[in-house]
């Protein structure tokens, strides 16, 4: 569910008006008031569903974008906008029912605004309507505060960061730079060109969390990005939408996590780790150095490598290529 918080609703309406241009099978009166992942979209819903693999849809959306040729696999949906690109239309007609909130007050702190005591503000802080401070909180110089995010208490929070759409628990510490909440990198194209996927997710950080100066967090397309309690990410890291980071996880400057990951528990990554989307990679396990992780990693294990690999395979194909030269640089004296 899209929190209202952080999003305005602009409808209801019709999945005609949505979408005059597209063949439109079902009812086009349908009036139409948010949107969500086809797998969990209700009657008033707009989603989109490519069928990939084919599979039947099996919720009951208020209107749905399909190709025309997958049609069937939707028969559920009290409407069907017929498209190619499903995933290129979503992206341009979705900002017609839901926006995000934006700053409204002249005020540098909104007047809706709550605050606890002993809130410490900085020069320059901005936080906008219905934030939530906790009490023992300092804020410092130039920091963006956007509209409905929640501060727990006894926080940290230093100069120039930006917080949008993000849930903070209690003795989290955000260094200076940081950004967290904002869109991430998800682009459709079609005709007409490319159009940047909207984000109506959140990020939540729980307790204890450090945040390293210059690192970004953003935030889910539908679901939540998560970093779990105690969890330490160092300066210029890149957690991007819908990942899940466990508790006490260690992420070592440089890292960037890749959309939809799954971090378990106790995982440690080394300087300049890179992991591809959609992987996961199990509690305890560490990723030496600039390892490149294609491939999920099983819980406790060592990889390392580019691309990564079990410590000890990479150890042995390193020592034989190594031995590999050293017998090719004998045979050519």
């Amino acid at each position: 569910m899209i929190d209202p918080r952080f999003y305005e609703a602009l409808g209801p309406v019709t999945v005609r008006a949505l979408a005059p241009s597209s063949d439109i099978g079902g009812d086009a009166e349908r009036e139409i008031v948010g949107a969500a992942p086809a797998d969990r979209a209700g009657p008033k819903d707009l989603c989109y569903y490519e069928g990939k693999k084919g599979a039947v849809l099996e919720s009951a959306p208020g209107a749905c974008i399909i190709p025309a040729a997958l049609a069937h696999l939707a028969p559920n949906a009290g409407a069907l906008i017929l498209n190619d690109r499903p995933r290129s239309l979503f992206a341009r007609i979705t900002p017609a029912l839901i926006r995000p909130r934006s700053f409204t007050s002249k005020a540098a702190v909104d007047p809706s605004a709550r605050l606890e005591g002993d809130v410490r503000l900085g020069s320059g802080v901005v936080i906008g309507a219905n934030a939530e401070i906790g009490a023992g909180t300092e804020i410092g110089p130039n920091t963006v505060i956007g509209p409905g995010v929640c501060i727990g208490r006894r926080s940290k929070i230093g100069a120039r960061v930006s917080i949008s759409f993000a849930l903070v628990g209690d003795e989290v510490n955000i260094l200076s730079g940081a950004v967290i909440g904002e869109q991430g990198f998800g682009v459709a194209g079609d005709a007409s060109g490319t159009v940047d996927v909207p984000h109506l997710g959140r990020v939540v950080i729980q307790d204890r969390v450090t945040i390293g100066a210059n690192s970004c967090v953003d935030r889910g397309v539908f679901d939540d990005t998560v970093i779990g309690e105690g969890s330490r990410i160092d300066n210029l890291c890149h957690i991007a939408h819908n990942c899940q980071i466990g508790r006490g996880v260690l992420i070592a400057a440089f890292g960037g996590i890749s959309g939809s990951t799954r971090v378990g528990d106790g995982v440690t990554l080394g300087g300049r780790v890179g992991v591809a989307d959609h992987r996961n990679i199990g509690p305890g396990a560490t990723l030496a150095g600039g390892a490149a992780v294609f491939q999920d990693v099983p819980a406790g294990e060592v990889w390392s490598g580019y691309p990564a690999k079990p410590l000890r395979k990479w150890l042995r194909e390193a020592a034989w290529l190594s031995r590999r030269a050293a017998g090719a640089r004998d045979e050519s004296k």
